[in-house]
C-alpha cells in the first residue's frame, strides 16, 4: 500500500511538522497555551497545530485514506471506530506524545505515525523529536532505527521495562521476593515513543500498561513484533489497535522477553485491568 518513497515522505512530514510547529514552541509556551482536556491531561497548542499539519501532509501521501489523531477523537470519540472496520485503511496520529514533559520544558517528547490496514498496524514511524531519532518499521518488512536494523537481544536479568505508575506500586507491593528478584528498573517516561525507542536500543526489555490508547502503542507494538518480539493483551490475545482502551498491553522485542514479562503479570495476581 505504500512504496519506499512514500514511507521517507512520511519521514520527512514528521520532521517537517517538528521544526515547523514544535521545536519552536519547546521551552517558549505561554500559560494562554496550554490547557486541561480533563484533570491531569493537557493539551497545547503545538499538539493542535501538529496534528492538523500532519492530517494535511498524510492526505496528500494516501488520498482518501483517513486520519484518526489524538486531539480530533477528543472533540469526536467515534472516529476511533475507523481503526476497526475490516477491510479499510487509516492512519493514527499522535501528534505530541509526552504532552506533559513537553509542557514542562523536558526533552521527552515524539510524534507518532501507524498506518493500519484491515484493523492491523502495516507501518508504524516514531521520531524522537528533541534528540531526531527516528525508527520505522513496515509488516514483514522488519524495523530500523536511525536506518540500522534492529533484531531483538536476549534480555537482561532481571528485566528492565517501562510500566504505569499504578503498575509499578502494585509489583512492588505484592510480588513475592523472589519474583521482585526478577524485575530490575522499572520506570516510566511519559512518553510512550521514546519507551519504544529505549527497547529498541536495548536499554529497556518490555512495556507494560493497562490503557493502550492507539495512537500511544500501535507503531511501537509492531516495531516490537517486527524486532522478532510481540504485544500481547493482558489476557494473551494479541495486541490489536482496535481494542478496547483497557484491556492492557504487554510488549517485547523477543518471545522470551514477552513471556517472561507475561509470566511476572499473571505472578503477581493483580485486578490490574482496574488499576492502571
Amino acid at each position: 500500500m505504500l512504496d519506499a518513497g512514500g514511507s521517507q515522505r512520511v519521514a520527512d512530514l514528521m520532521r517537517e511538522t517538528a521544526a515547523a510547529e514544535l521545536l519552536p514552541r519547546f521551552r517558549n509556551l505561554s500559560k494562554e497555551d496550554v490547557r486541561q482536556k480533563r484533570p491531569g491531561d493537557i493539551v497545547t497548542v503545538a499538539d493542535e497545530a501538529a496534528e492538523q499539519r500532519l492530517a494535511s501532509g498524510l492526505a496528500k501521501i494516501l488520498p482518501g485514506v483517513p486520519v484518526v489523531g489524538e486531539e480530533a477523537v477528543e472533540k469526536d470519540p467515534g472516529l476511533l471506530d475507523l481503526i476497526a472496520r475490516p477491510g479499510e485503511a487509516c492512519w493514527i496520529v499522535d501528534p505530541l506524545d509526552g504532552t506533559s514533559n513537553f509542557a514542562a520544558g523536558r526533552d521527552r517528547f515524539a510524534i507518532i505515525v501507524c498506518l493500519v490496514q484491515d484493523r492491523a498496524a502495516i507501518g508504524g514511524w516514531i521520531l524522537d523529536v528533541p534528540h531526531d531519532r527516528m525508527a520505522v518499521a513496515h509488516r514483514g518488512a522488519g524495523v530500523t532505527f536511525d536506518g540500522a536494523a534492529v533484531r531483538g537481544q536476549p534480555a537482561a536479568a532481571p528485566l528492565n521495562g517501562f510500566v504505569g505508575y499504578k503498575i509499578a506500586k502494585a509489583f512492588d507491593e505484592q510480588l513475592s521476593p523472589g519474583n521482585r528478584a526478577r524485575l530490575g528498573r522499572i520506570t516510566t517516561l511519559r512518553c510512550a515513543g521514546a519507551e519504544y525507542l529505549e527497547i529498541l536500543a536495548g536499554r529497556a526489555d518490555f512495556s507494560l500498561y493497562r490503557t493502550t490508547k492507539p495512537w500511544d502503542h500501535a507503531a511501537g507494538t509492531l516495531m516490537m513484533r517486527e524486532a522478532g518480539g510481540g504485544a500481547v493483551q493482558f489476557g494473551s490475545d494479541p495486541y490489536m489497535p482496535g481494542q478496547p482502551l483497557n484491556a492492557g498491553l504487554i510488549a517485547a522485542p523477543t518471545e522470551q522477553a514477552l513471556a517472561e514479562a507475561r509470566a511476572l503479570l499473571e505472578a503477581a495476581r493483580l485486578p490490574l485491568l482496574n488499576r492502571g
